[in-house]
């Protein structure tokens, strides 16, 4: 597994809004800090810049998911073929 460090670019799901005027999607992310605590899955945590069409977002302590499933996560590219 390839190990997160800073600068690094993945992406992030977005949340989407609750009442699905906007569905969640997957943005470009620069990781800015690696947190050493680990999520119940045993996976590193990192603080993320998120490029959006509208400008920045922030989040910190975001949890790795490779699933892509669950919004407020990151993961890494998928490799295209």
């Amino acid at each position: 597994m390839t190990k997160p460090t800073i600068g690094r670019v993945v992406h992030y799901r977005s949340h989407g809004t609750p009442k699905g005027e906007f569905s969640p999607e997957c943005r470009a992310a620069i990781i800015t800090e690696i947190d050493e605590q680990l999520n119940s899955e045993g996976r590193i945590r990192v603080g993320l810049a998120v490029l959006n069409p509208e400008g920045l977002y922030f989040s910190r302590s975001c949890p790795q998911d490779e699933t892509a499933s669950r919004g407020g996560t990151w993961h890494w590219p998928e490799k295209k073929d």
